[in-house]
């Protein structure tokens, strides 16, 4: 359905401004529905966006699952639950829902993200997703064995469990991830993305809908799709 971009002049306006319409979002939410329901890209970059959350006093039940996570302990440095976590610590009233199980079993994770998405069928009322230099996003990576099922807009399930291929050398995990539908099943979904490389790859994504690239198809996807940049 289209995109609708907005560029910032540095990574500090993007945080700023991503951060400015996720807490819309949520106060909302809370208004209308008496909280807010989110998926969130772990990384670097919207890791701030969270803490401003945090420290907003929003005043509401909130829920927040990750957009996708490696199968390791939780308590592993590469866990994003425990990067989120740590993020929302200031405020008690965010509730965050680990996809994977607790030592990172990728059986026992993929059984649990779909009996928890099972039981949170509503929509998302914001998704923020990060797109890697390789086009991917969440962990619906390009050379995955099993790509084509996290990106089929038909498929029936909200989680699969994926192996990158080739392993990304900092973080050589298998991840659960959810998948294209189940994120586009939300009130807004909006990219993150930093950098003139991934700015070429986005262009060429929206250009041509059979990039090799994940994120074309989410571009293409019957949705609009919010793309936040910054150089």
């Amino acid at each position: 359905m289209g995109w609708i971009e907005r560029d910032y002049p540095d990574t500090a306006s993007l945080v700023a401004g991503v951060a400015a319409v996720f807490e819309s979002a949520c106060r909302d939410a809370i208004a209308q529905r008496g909280g807010a329901f989110l998926a969130l890209a772990g990384g670097r970059t919207p890791l701030p966006v969270y803490a401003h959350l945090a420290g907003a006093q929003l005043g509401g039940r909130i829920e927040v699952l990750p957009t996708d996570e490696r199968c390791v302990p939780h308590d592993h440095p590469a866990c994003n639950l425990r990067n989120l976590r740590e993020a929302f610590a200031a405020d008690a009233g965010i509730a965050l829902e680990p996809v994977t199980a607790v030592d990172g079993d990728i059986d026992a994770s993929l059984a649990q993200a779909r009996s928890l998405l099972a039981t949170h069928p509503q929509p998302f009322d914001a998704v923020l997703l990060g797109m890697g230099a390789d086009g991917h996003f969440a962990s619906l990576f390009p050379g995955a064995a099993n790509l084509a099922d996290g990106l089929a807009l038909d498929s029936g399930a909200d989680a699969i469990a994926t192996l990158p291929d080739p392993l990304p050398p900092e973080a050589p995990f298998a991840r659960i991830s959810l998948t294209l539908p189940r994120l586009l099943r939300a009130r807004a979904v909006h990219l993150v993305a930093s950098g003139h490389d991934k700015r070429a790859i986005l262009r060429r994504a929206q250009q041509e809908p059979q990039a090799p690239y994940p994120v074309a198809t989410l571009l293409h996807a019957p949705a609009s799709i919010h793309i936040h940049w910054s150089p």
